[in-house]
């Protein structure tokens, strides 16, 4: 897909990746440029890029409605939906309370499901559309510490595996991006560790964005902004066994870390 003349829109926009995909979109020639985030930084990235902005929390089903509908009046239709907003989920694993699992799963997977149920029905009987399903590296591999993020990841690459299948042949082109560490709010609210282990390959939002870019005009369902992950997944398939043991001697490196 060519984004120029396209109405774009871009959820968790106010910021980190999410604000470096407006304004690529935007320098790309996008019709319109759609900022959707809970935040009012929307405001100013849509300011900035010459877009609108909607306030909303993605996490509940008729927010998302209402960005869709609202998107629909303005512009007629929407070609491409960035579904890019998350959290992280925080330490912990089987201690990890019922309530935050259900606040991580609804922003980081449900979010893509009420997107998928608002945009659809306008994009299949179009025939065409565009979703960009923003996951992360730990859907693929895991997250050290984080059982609700790994979790919640794998999820949502899942579904978007789902969504490529069931409607790649009726004119839904579907993206998973699954970058590595990123300059970025949430990097900065990791531990120690977690930062420790990714800085070195960490990249700025706007290198992930250009990888975005890169990946819409090609089509391509997995966007990887770190080549290595794409290493790193075929050594897990090529053995899992062997995968685990250097996950738990990894896991062990950062837990003993002083």
């Amino acid at each position: 897909m060519n984004i120029a003349d396209k109405v774009v829109v871009v959820t968790g926009g106010g910021s980190g990746i999410g604000r470096a995909m407006c304004r690529r979109f935007a320098r790309d020639g996008a019709r319109a440029v759609v900022v959707v985030d809970r935040e009012e930084s929307a405001q100013a990235v849509a300011a900035e890029v010459g877009g609108l902005a909607i306030r909303a929390d993605v996490g509940v089903e008729a927010e998302s409605m209402r960005v869709v509908s609202s998107v629909i009046d303005v512009y007629g239709g929407i070609d491409l939906f960035c579904s890019n907003a998350g959290i992280g989920g925080g330490s912990g694993g089987i201690d990890t309370t019922d309530a935050e699992w259900q606040r991580v799963w609804h922003v980081n997977v449900m979010a893509h499901i009420y997107a998928a149920r608002a945009v659809l029905p306008s994009m299949l009987a179009a025939g065409s559309g565009y979703l960009l399903q923003t996951a992360s590296a730990a859907g693929l591999l895991t997250q050290i510490g984080s059982a609700p993020y790994a979790v919640t990841k794998h999820a949502a690459v899942a579904f978007a595996e789902w969504l490529a299948i069931t409607y790649g042949e009726r004119g839904i082109i579907v993206s998973c991006l699954c970058p590595q560490g990123v300059r970025t709010p949430m990097l900065n609210g990791a531990s120690d560790a977690v930062r420790e282990l990714l800085d070195a390959s960490a990249l700025e939002p706007d290198a992930v964005a250009d990888a975005v870019a890169a990946g819409i005009i090609d089509e391509r369902f997995l966007i990887l902004p770190h080549p290595e992950v794409a290493e790193y997944v075929q050594r897990k398939a090529a053995d899992y066994d062997r995968w685990l043991r250097g996950m738990r001697r990894l896991q062990q490196r950062i837990t003993t870390a002083p």
